[in-house]
């Protein structure tokens, strides 16, 4: 992550900014731009919002979102896929997907890049479980494991091919196992 800030910026004067390539995010008062995804980042990031909405979409449970801004308890962050139940998804006026999401994601998924800091990213988490994400993921494509982060316990380390990803309440229909997510990286 590259910080940017050279001067104290409030969160209502950063969401003003223009957006960035790679996104900046605010946390604690600092612009952070992301790193630019790598291939391996790119395609679990599309591959798993893929499977995600295959399963959970056609029914109306769930949206999963690719680098989504979301802006909630004082930061304003882009995970790299963030899954919203149908009933949170915030709508304009024609009913449309809003374009503004001032909430915390229900599941927050994190894919660690090379140049990133993975005590941020799990900063980042964190602060979404402290603000009502019913699970998060940090997904680290070199180490071939997963992190992932119930709210209120222990994080559960996975790296086993045949282990079972475990996902939120409402997405129970989706199911994948370690080997299905680091098996996208297969040409």
């Amino acid at each position: 992550m590259v910080q940017l800030q050279t001067q104290t910026l409030t969160l209502e004067e950063f969401i003003k900014l223009p957006e960035t390539k790679p996104a900046s995010e605010y946390i604690d008062g600092q612009i952070i731009q992301k790193p630019m995804p790598q291939g391996k980042h790119s395609v679990i990031r599309g591959s798993l919002v893929k499977a995600i909405n295959e399963v959970v979409e056609s029914r109306k449970i769930a949206l999963a979102f690719p680098e989504l801004r979301c802006t909630f308890g004082g930061r304003s962050i882009v995970p790299d896929v963030a899954v919203f139940a149908w009933k949170r998804i915030p709508i304009d006026e024609r009913g449309d997907v809003a374009n503004v999401f001032q909430a915390a994601p229900d599941w927050t998924i994190e894919i660690l890049s090379p140049d990133q800091s993975q005590t941020k990213v799990t900063s980042n988490i964190l602060h979404c479980l402290e603000h009502g994400s019913s699970l998060g993921w940090l997904i680290d494509p070199d180490e071939r494991a997963v992190l992932v982060y119930p709210p209120g316990q222990q994080p559960q380390f996975l790296q086993k091919e045949q282990e079972i990803l475990p996902v939120p309440n409402f997405v129970n229909e989706f199911q994948l196992s370690v080997g299905q997510l680091f098996g996208w990286l297969k040409l």
